[in-house]
C-alpha cells in the first residue's frame, strides 16, 4: 500500500474500534504526545523553504490566485446545498461546508449552534475521504513504481542517530520557540503554523539546515493516522446518518471544484496534477504537507498554500459568522 505506516495505523484502529466497542473508549493519541508530533513536523515542514524558494513564490501567482477563487466557489455552493436544499440554519451551513479551518469552526461552532458535532462531523468526513482517497489516486495516476519510491524516499531519509548535538538541539529549539512566539502572538494553530514560520525563516536566511528524519517521518505518520481512525471508530454512524449523506455530498462538491481547477492549472503550467492537488486539496494542513513529505513532493509549494488557505479562512470566518443570521437555539 502506498503510505504503510499512515494508511496502516489509520486503518487498523478505526476496524479495531468498530469490531471491539469494548476498546473504543481506549483509542486515542494523547494530547500531550500529538502536539509535539504536530509542531516537530512543522519544522521539517519549515525545512524545506529554502533561499531560492523566495524567487519561486512569484511564479506561483497563478495556483494561488486559482486556490483563493475556487475555495471561495466550493464555500458558496457548499453554503447554497445545505441551507437552501437541506435546510439548514445559516451558521450551521456556514460552518459545515467551510473547505479548512476545521479547529476554528468547531471552536466557534460550540458557541453559536446548538449541533457542533454536526460540524465536527463534517470536517472529519472532508478529512478521511481526502486523506485516504490521496495515496490511492497517487498509485493510479503514476502506478506502482510511484509507490515504492515513496516508499524508498522514506528509508534513505537520515536516521535521527545521524544528527549531531547541534541539528538535535536546533530542531527542539525552533520547535519550541516557534510554537511558543505563535501562542503569545495568538496566531491560529500555533502548533504547526509557529513552528513552520520559524524554521522557514532560519532556512530562508541559511541560518538552519536540517534534514527530514526517518523515524520522526514515520512516528508522525503513525501518530497522524492513528489519530484520525480513533476519531472515525467512535463516530456513531446509526445516530448520525442523515448527516454523513449531507457530509459525503458537500466533499464531493469541495472535491469536484478543486479537481477541475487542478486539472486545468497542470495542463496550462505543465506542472505535476499530484502536486498541485497537493497544494488544493483541503484535507488538514499537516496531514496533506505529510503525505507531500512522504511521496517526495514539492513540501514548500504545497505548504504555502494550504497556509494561505488557513489564513483567508481564519480572517474571513469570523467575519462571515457575524453577518449571517442564527442563534444558538435556532
Amino acid at each position: 500500500m502506498p503510505a504503510p505506516y499512515l494508511m496502516g495505523a489509520l486503518f487498523g484502529v478505526w476496524i479495531s474500534g468498530a469490531v471491539l466497542p469494548p476498546l473504543r473508549q481506549y483509542l486515542g493519541v494523547a494530547r500531550w504526545f500529538h502536539v509535539p508530533i504536530v509542531v516537530g513536523l512543522g519544522v521539517l515542514i519549515g525545512a524545506t523553504f529554502r533561499q531560492e524558494t523566495i524567487s519561486q513564490v512569484s511564479a506561483w501567482w497563478l495556483t494561488m490566485t486559482a486556490m483563493i477563487v475556487v475555495t471561495g466557489i466550493v464555500t458558496l455552493l457548499g453554503y447554497l446545498f445545505l441551507h437552501k436544499r437541506r435546510g439548514y440554519e445559516p451558521r450551521l451551513a456556514l460552518l459545515c461546508c467551510i473547505p479548512g479551518g476545521q479547529v476554528e469552526a468547531i471552536t466557534m461552532a460550540r458557541e453559536m449552534v446548538d449541533k457542533d458535532y454536526v460540524v465536527a462531523l463534517f470536517h472529519l468526513v472532508r478529512v478521511v475521504i481526502i486523506f485516504i482517497s490521496t495515496p490511492f489516486l497517487l498509485a493510479v495516476i503514476e502506478g506502482h513504481e510511484a509507490v515504492e519510491r515513496s516508499n524508498t524516499i522514506l528509508q534513505v531519509m537520515p536516521s535521527i542517530f545521524d544528527l549531531n548535538m547541534h541539528q538535535i538541539s536546533l530542531f527542539i529549539g525552533l520547535a519550541t520557540v516557534g510554537y511558543l512566539v505563535a501562542r503569545l502572538c495568538r496566531i491560529p494553530m500555533p502548533h504547526i503554523l509557529g513552528p513552520i514560520g520559524l524554521s522557514s525563516l532560519a532556512h530562508l536566511t541559511g541560518w538552519a539546515e536540517l534534514p527530514r528524519v526517518n523515524e520522526f517521518v514515520i512516528l508522525a505518520q503513525l501518530v497522524i493516522g492513528g489519530a484520525i481512525g480513533s476519531r472515525l471508530a467512535k463516530v456513531p454512524f446509526r445516530d448520525v446518518f442523515g448527516y454523513l449523506k449531507d457530509a459525503t455530498v458537500n466533499v464531493m462538491i469541495i472535491l469536484s471544484g478543486y479537481v477541475t481547477v487542478a486539472i486545468i492549472i497542470a495542463h496550462i503550467s505543465h506542472v505535476s496534477f499530484l502536486s498541485i492537488w497537493l497544494a488544493f486539496v483541503p484535507g488538514g494542513l499537516y496531514e496533506v504537507t505529510l503525505l507531500a513529505l512522504v511521496f517526495g513532493f514539492d513540501v514548500a509549494f504545497v505548504a504555502f498554500h494550504h497556509t494561505l488557505r488557513t489564513i483567508l479562512v481564519f480572517m474571513s470566518l469570523p467575519i462571515l459568522i457575524n453577518r449571517l443570521k442564527g442563534s444558538k437555539s435556532s
